[in-house]
């Protein structure tokens, strides 16, 4: 459904209420012109103000896309070189702790050679 469709219901139906209400009221010929005049003009400024509205939404959207547009690939190239940068920084921990592993791996082999077995 598109926006477009369903502000003019929005707009037809508000319409339609308004002339429902001024014509079923009892009132005279001055009072219902002078009361359908105002009801117009209400009605011409908030469609005017829907109007502005969405002209604004619809630029703030379009500057959001553009910035979008320009924002995430490089937040994501940097977040790429920060995740290489700290993979070649841990890698020499890594490889110690790799060392330790195998050395304490190696210790615990050479203590069940020297345990007696039952």
């Amino acid at each position: 459904m598109k926006a477009t469709h369903f502000l003019f219901g929005i707009a037809t139906g508000a319409l339609v209420g308004a002339t429902t209400v001024l014509l079923s009221t009892p009132q005279s010929g001055g009072e219902l012109r002078s009361s359908i005049k105002s009801t117009s003009l209400d009605v011409k400024d908030k469609l005017s103000d829907v109007k502005s509205h969405l002209q604004s939404l619809k630029s703030s959207i379009s500057l959001l896309s553009k910035e979008s547009k320009e924002v995430v690939p490089a937040t994501i190239d940097d977040l790429k070189i920060s995740i290489a940068q700290w993979k070649s920084e841990t890698a020499p921990i890594q490889q110690q702790l790799q060392s330790e592993i195998n050395s304490i791996q190696q210790a615990l082999e050479e203590l069940e050679k020297t345990l007696p077995k039952p």
